[in-house]
């Protein structure tokens, strides 16, 4: 029994492992596609965009296991049963829960792996990617500029530079800050630097002039200066300053908010379908590994009929995880269908567990060649 249920494990793990090394790169591939310019046109380093990348793997791979753990049940199994090992096992007596207890144990080092995930490398992760971003986009600001070309530095701010020179100098300068669309100003300088401040960068402008237009007015204020400070508050507050979103935060700081923050007061019911999801998401994997189990451990032996069985339990694992993003965005606006999320998984699980003990897999009986004398 122990040798049987060892080698089920090892034709699990092999298509597990594969699976979710696969997918894991095609959405590590998607989301590192936005980084991309920032390596070939702004100077962003290899090493920084590979760190970047990584710490939001944690992310997609929460939910990447509980899919990969199904398609992976769905095929060793179905493996077992087309080279007919299957037949050999039932043969020597191996009941359905015997069958399935491999797959079961699969499924919870998944679902555990999932809560550390979700509980701890997920908001660590994000967190830390946040604060970095904020430090590439800020502090190094002034290299993110190309030289002869119109940059956006955010919503409303574009910046031309003739020429940059080594020690971070900039010459010909031209900044539009069009973040007061009724008052947009132009400002205009011989040189200046980019510097780093608590609140973002800053542009220091020597020898320029500011013009500003009243819109409605039609009149133009113009301003010649020998030395000017444009501020950059377009990359959000430092990471010591800004609210920290859902997803950067760990269980306690989502269930237990601060109300006495403005922002966590506005947010309460997104913290708390946050937190919520994080505790229900990781038993994702047990789900599917029932409904996966459902498909080939029930009904008759068929290798014609297992096609259908699996595209029924594709069907309901699509349904599943379709129901689930749907609560989630219900539990978001009515915190109290927060159960529907615990429920959800509760009725599929039972629903498989009694597919599994009513739906008996059986041999089908050998036709009778002659008749009873």
């Amino acid at each position: 029994m122990r040798h049987i249920t060892r080698y089920i494990l090892r034709q699990l793990l092999g298509p597990l492992a594969f699976l979710t090394v696969s997918l894991a790169a095609v959405v590590w591939l998607t989301q590192s596609l936005a980084f991309i310019d920032m390596i070939i046109n702004r100077g962003l380093s290899v090493g920084r965009f590979f760190t970047m990348t990584a710490l939001l793997t944690p992310g997609f791979l929460a939910a990447i296991l509980p899919i990969a753990l199904f398609v992976a049940i769905l095929y060793a199994y179905h493996r077992l049963i087309y080279d007919s090992e299957m037949v050999v096992m039932r043969a020597a007596g191996l009941s359905q829960r015997a069958l399935a207890i491999p797959a079961l144990l699969v499924a919870g080092g998944v679902t555990v792996l999932g809560y550390v995930i979700a509980l701890y490398l997920m908001p660590l992760g994000f967190s830390t990617f946040k604060d970095m971003q904020w430090i590439v986009r800020s502090n190094q600001a002034s290299v993110l500029l190309q030289d002869g070309a119109f940059n956006s530095l955010g919503a409303g701010i574009t910046a031309y530079v003739r020429e940059r020179r080594p020690g971070g100098e900039l010459r010909g300068i031209l900044v539009h800050d069009a973040r007061d669309r009724a008052r947009p100003v132009t400002v205009m300088a011989e040189r200046g630097v980019i510097l780093a401040g608590d609140d973002g960068p800053r542009f220091v402008l020597f020898e320029g002039n500011r013009q500003e237009l009243a819109a409605g007015e039609g009149g133009l204020s113009l301003l010649y200066f020998e030395r000017y400070a444009l501020d950059l508050d377009v990359f959000g507050p430092s990471p010591g300053r800004r609210w920290q979103e859902p997803a950067e935060r760990f269980l306690p700081r989502l269930l237990f908010p601060n109300m006495n923050d403005r922002n966590d007061a506005a947010h309460v019911r997104e913290l708390w379908a946050e937190g919520h999801n994080r505790l229900a998401s990781p038993l994702y994997s047990v789900v599917l590994a029932l409904i996966a189990l459902c498909a080939v451990l029930s009904g008759e032996f068929n290798r014609r009929g297992e096609w259908g069985r699996i595209a029924i339990a594709a069907a309901a694992a699509l349904t599943f995880e379709a129901l689930s993003f749907g609560l989630l965005s219900m539990v978001s606006r009515q915190p109290a269908l927060t159960p529907l999320l615990y429920g959800n998984v509760l009725f599929w699980s039972a629903a498989a567990i009694a597919a599994l003990r009513v739906r008996r897999w059986r041999m089908p009986t050998a036709p009778r060649l002659f008749a009873a004398d």
